[in-house]
């Protein structure tokens, strides 16, 4: 067995909840006992939340139920991507580096999905937490033949996405910051990375990774932000599956249609989930200030912002937004 293969085993014996002796688990993969524990320890560092009692064994602290390719190709229409083309892993060190590493021999639309990220990230090369088991880290490989021009605004397109995923699973309460974060309550659910590959004038390959707060554990998880959970919304457990799959779908119909159309069918959509429309907010684009009320977006994704010399457009790069905490509504 490879070092995945046994974590994904030992994480399978203990997801019913109950003890499980490391001399069981040991005899069940051909390992001792000294080395299913160096990889207890590990999946504990990992995030995973595991019991430890003596004479009992390991547990862990509440059942888990993996993400896994069958469950997710039950759940997929047939309008899709095909099975074949999903990949489920138990640790990375990020989804969309494992799509990178293999790009040339994937197929439009390839989809890899991990139980935990050793260095997941999000835009400006800013870590994102990625707990064991605690969300989805999502990746998917997209071709747009016509170019780099073609892709303007995508990242807002993919906001969507996520939008109406989590709208299937009963809460439609979601809101979107330009250009690529999902909100819940003002918090941060979710985020969006899109990293680019191919030369100027020819095909682009985009990978989309998307990672989604579901059940964080709890403690300090050095985020440095405002930021919630789908299960701590819901009020009850959240199937991964069930969300990873319409994603999966929502994202698929999605990039087709963008290939086509752009972002232009999708203006009024986003101006209905826009956080901060008709707000005052603070756009900080390196040491440079501006302040204005948020206006929507323009044709090409780029964020209106009226300030005192009319409405202007900023595009994306190292433009943020946040509200402005001086001005009134």
């Amino acid at each position: 067995m490879t070092v995945d293969v046994v974590r994904t085993e030992i994480v399978k014996a203990l997801s019913s909840g109950n003890f499980v002796s490391g001399q069981e688990l040991g005899q069940q993969m051909g390992l001792s006992r000294s080395a299913i524990a160096n990889h207890i320890k590990t999946l504990s560092n990992l995030g995973l939340d595991i019991f430890k009692v003596t004479g009992k064994g390991y547990k862990l602290s509440s059942p888990l139920i993996m993400i896994s390719r069958d469950e997710l190709a039950k759940r997929l229409s047939t309008s899709v991507c095909s099975t074949n083309l999903i990949n489920v892993l138990n640790v990375v060190g990020s989804t969309n580096d494992e799509i990178k590493r293999r790009i040339s021999a994937l197929e439009k639309g390839a989809v890899y999905v991990a139980e935990a990220q050793t260095n997941g990230r999000g835009r400006r090369g800013r870590k994102w937490v990625s707990p064991y088991g605690a969300s989805i880290y999502l990746s998917m490989l997209w071709r747009f033949e016509s170019g780099y021009e073609s892709i303007s605004g995508l990242s807002l397109g993919v906001g969507l996405a996520v939008r109406r995923a989590i709208a299937k699973s009963g809460f439609d309460d979601v809101y979107l910051k330009w250009p690529n974060d999902v909100y819940i309550n003002n918090k941060k659910l979710a985020g969006v990375l899109i990293e680019l590959e191919g030369q100027l004038g020819g095909a682009t390959e985009v990978v989309i990774g998307i990672g989604i707060n579901i059940n964080l554990p709890m403690g300090d998880l050095g985020i440095n932000q405002e930021y919630i959970d789908l299960q701590t919304v819901m009020g009850r457990h959240i199937n991964r599956n069930k969300i990873c799959a319409a994603i999966i779908e929502e994202l698929w119909a999605l990039l087709q249609m963008f290939e086509s159309s752009g972002i232009a069918p999708l203006i009024q959509e986003w101006r209905e989930a826009d956080l901060y429309l008709d707000k005052h907010v603070v756009l900080i684009a390196g040491k440079e200030r501006i302040t204005g009320i948020c206006r929507g977006i323009n044709e090409t994704g780029a964020l209106l912002l009226e300030t005192n010399l009319g409405i202007k457009a900023f595009h994306g790069g190292e433009v943020s937004v946040r509200p402005d905490q001086s001005a009134t509504t």
